[in-house]
């Protein structure tokens, strides 16, 4: 970089823009610093910048507002947003008011510093995109996560186009909600948003669903149905569990996306729709085309843009606000008094594994508001199951609890090379474990252990256990 590049850091908090202003010179940028939107529009009337770092809640002109006036003025000048507010509403009004970036607070100075540094370089470019404000979200997506945080930029970035996605996370983790959000931040936000989740619907409806039939086409087609393509003409169709779609039907819906048209079940008119496809899976469709299973021409077709949502488990810190968030509206849908959680209660939840992910944590917030008993929630309040998942969690790392305790005791005793007395005990537990899983036969539980047939049989003339299992 050089030093003729200038980066203009807007903040109304001083330690903020002290901090970053030391950061960006260490790079050997210039940097200004500004405590509020207006004294910075003075300066941008005598001077340029390469790139703005703005906060978005300030007193005053707020960031959104202050990166319309610089726009208006240099269309082409990156403009990064810093908020607090780690919510998909600022994410998308920040990339749609025309934020080169969206940088949650706190963050990380070098974190910082590399989106500055691509936004010089697009500077540089001169590439930009001028967007405009979008309509605010009315089902909140939480999640302060970087995980989540990736995918509210992706649903920012997306906010002006009818491209085709593919959304990818275990089932629970909120595919259709994100679905659902890039739609109504969509140019086709007026038009209608329709879902169909393969899995759910019988092998020989599908197609009927999803292209609608002409009365006779099949016993019981009493009259003329549209389908879910034609509802969603000029919207969205959200296909959820697009990994059980039948192969008859994946080659009929490869046709719809390259030509755009299809004919009802039975009928011999073509249909034009224009339709935008958002797909989602808990599968691995590469893996499934490679058994076959999945046609590799739609799989590119769908595989346009991917965005993944995270496990529960993989953005733990978003637990505590998810349940305040669940609990309160658990609450207005049974119109009684929230249930407030103590500390303890909380961290117990959010130490959970969560397999079913934010569909679980949801029904179980679901569960304490009609089943505890007090307003306060204590870990004893909480559904009997949670408890002993986390009880089973604790007894599946008792052995190395135990272990550790033992090697101890052993030391302390003045016992030496321990791992000789350890290491044959620990090979008898695993192989007598293996072999009662597999029958006593030698050769599957080779596999189990990772061993080779003649490892295993060598490790039990070993230990002296030639009787176990079976010669096969």
């Amino acid at each position: 970089m050089t030093s003729t590049e200038s980066v203009w850091v807007v903040d109304d908090d001083r330690s903020i823009r002290w901090v970053v202003e030391k950061a960006l010179e260490k790079q050997g940028w210039q940097c200004e610093s500004f405590a509020n939107g207006e004294s910075m529009l003075r300066q941008l009337e005598r001077e340029h910048p390469t790139v703005i770092l703005s906060d978005v809640r300030m007193e005053g002109m707020d960031g959104l507002e202050l990166m319309q006036a610089i726009h208006s003025r240099h269309p082409e000048l990156p403009v990064i947003i810093m908020t607090a507010h780690s919510d998909l509403d600022s994410a998308v009004a920040s990339f749609q008011g025309g934020a080169f970036e969206y940088l949650p607070k706190p963050f990380d100075i070098p974190e910082a510093v590399e989106l500055i540094r691509r936004a010089v370089e697009h500077a540089q470019e001169q590439r930009t995109e001028q967007t405009a404000s979008a309509p605010r979200e009315t089902q909140e997506i939480i999640g302060e996560a970087p995980a989540m945080q990736e995918v509210f930029r992706a649903i920012g970035r997306l906010s002006h186009s009818n491209i085709t996605v593919l959304i990818n996370g275990e089932s629970g983790t909120g595919k259709e909600l994100v679905a659902q959000a890039l739609h109504r931040h969509s140019p086709r936000r007026e038009h209608r948003f329709i879902a169909l989740n393969m899995a759910a619907i019988p092998r020989d409806l599908i197609e009927s669903e999803l292209f609608g039939h002409e009365k006779g086409a099949f016993t019981g087609a009493s009259g003329q149905r549209s389908g879910r393509f034609e509802q969603a003409n000029g919207g969205t169709l959200f296909l959820d569990e697009i990994g059980d779609m039948p192969a008859e039907t994946q080659t009929r819906l490869l046709r719809v996306l390259a030509d755009g048209e299809f004919y009802r079940v039975g009928g011999h008119t073509a249909i034009k729709v224009d339709v935008r496809i958002i797909a989602a899976t808990h599968q691995n469709l590469e893996h499934l085309v490679r058994e076959g299973r999945f046609r590799e021409d739609l799989f590119h077709r769908l595989n346009v843009i991917r965005i993944h949502i995270p496990r529960l488990s993989d953005r733990r810190e978003d637990i505590p606000r998810l349940l305040e968030f669940f609990l309160a509206k658990a609450a207005d849908e049974l119109d009684v008094e929230a249930k407030t959680l103590r500390k303890d209660t909380v961290d117990f939840l959010c130490s959970l594994p969560w397999p079913g992910n934010v569909r679980q944590l949801e029904n179980t917030c679901r569960w304490i508001t009609v089943m505890a008993s007090g307003r306060e929630v204590f870990i004893n309040d909480l559904p009997p199951e949670l408890i002993s998942e986390e009880q089973a969690e604790q007894a599946s790392s008792h052995w190395v609890d135990g272990l550790k305790q033992w090697a101890d005791r052993e030391l302390t005793q003045g016992h030496q090379s321990i791992l000789d007395t350890a290491v044959p005990m620990f090979e008898r537990t695993m192989i007598e474990v293996a072999l009662k899983h597999t029958a006593g036969r030698r050769r599957d539980a080779a596999l189990l252990l990772g061993w080779g047939r003649n490892t295993l049989t060598r490790k039990i003339k070993e230990l002296d256990m030639n009787e176990a299992g079976d010669e096969d």
